[in-house]
């Protein structure tokens, strides 16, 4: 089953030829969930053929406007493709009033509804879950506006009973739930086979982390930890550690120290300053902290 990471967007605070602001999309078993939503997002989906349609649950990291600006113009292309069906947005509360200011500046009724789930970056919590997948919200620390990072995990499957000892034993299908869940089976002799012999263990389930704007902090990092890919800011390189800790920003060399601590399998940066006219010296200084680290640019697909 997919789970797969589309890369949207990659600049900091505005966009540039080349890179858009921040946005991302992750396909988790046919489920697009929506993470962030700069300016600009809808048009990048159409370039990069995201199915944005089947997009129901958006996202949004903070109010910063390059984390949100798109927004407005993505939702009311949905109405006006006719949608019905409800849209979840995962956000701080002040959001609802932003957009429902919008939408009644413009006399915009939509056509469908909008269930706001209202973040609480002082706390780690279940925000959504479903058969498939867990997503957990923790707080990253920015200013002092509210920030939260999304962890999507994937739920762990029951084992795999193997095929040809079904029909061995003659296992009814009543018993072979009991078996996926760690059961041992009683045959019609009388014999007891151990779980273990019947069945093997299914795939590790799979991980992503997405750190958006933050400071340097390791208070999260045992939310993240052994994620199989994190994705986390790198506004900047060590030419501009001040900058970056003025503004609440962590440079390339930051974010791999996070993915080392946090035991993490693979690093993804982004949100680079419009300062640095390629990611060359970002990937290079993380590499020296962290081996897998990678800097990302729009269109960038990742395969878990």
């Amino acid at each position: 089953m997919d789970f797969e990471l589309s890369i949207l967007g990659s600049s900091s605070a505005v966009p540039t030829s080349f890179r858009n602001t921040t946005a991302q999309v992750l396909n988790a078993f046919g489920r697009f969930f929506l993470i962030d939503c700069g300016e600009g997002t809808q048009l990048q989906m159409r370039k990069y053929r995201i199915p944005y349609a089947r997009i129901n649950h958006i996202f949004i990291s903070h109010l910063h406007g390059d984390h949100f600006f798109g927004l407005i113009g993505f939702i009311s292309s949905l109405a006006l493709q006719g949608r019905t069906t409800t849209l979840h947005i995962y956000a701080h509360k002040k959001l609802e009033d932003i957009l429902n200011f919008q939408f009644e500046a413009l006399n915009t009724k939509l056509p469908f509804d909008i269930v706001y789930h209202y973040l609480d970056s002082s706390k780690i919590e279940v925000i959504y879950e479903d058969k498939h997948i867990c997503v957990t919200s923790f707080s990253l620390k920015h200013r002092d506006i509210p920030t939260s990072g999304f962890l999507f995990k994937e739920k762990e499957k029951p084992l795999n009973i193997i095929k040809e000892l079904v029909d061995e034993y003659e296992i009814p299908i009543a018993q072979r739930v009991l078996i996926k869940q760690g059961a041992d089976f009683t045959t019609k002799e009388g014999e007891i086979i151990p779980n273990r012999e019947l069945t093997t263990k299914p795939k590790p389930p799979r991980s992503y982390a997405f750190c958006s704007d933050t400071a340097y902090t390791e208070k999260f990092l045992d939310v993240i930890k052994n994620v199989d890919l994190l994705y986390h800011e790198a506004t900047h390189c060590n030419d501009n550690k001040d900058r970056a800790k003025q503004t609440y920003h962590s440079t390339a060399e930051q974010a791999a120290t996070i993915a080392k601590k946090a035991n993490v399998k693979k690093l993804i940066m982004g949100h680079f300053s419009t300062r640095y006219k390629n990611t060359n010296t970002h990937e290079k200084e993380a590499q020296a902290i962290f081996a897998e680290s990678y800097a990302v640019k729009d269109g960038d697909t990742f395969k878990l």
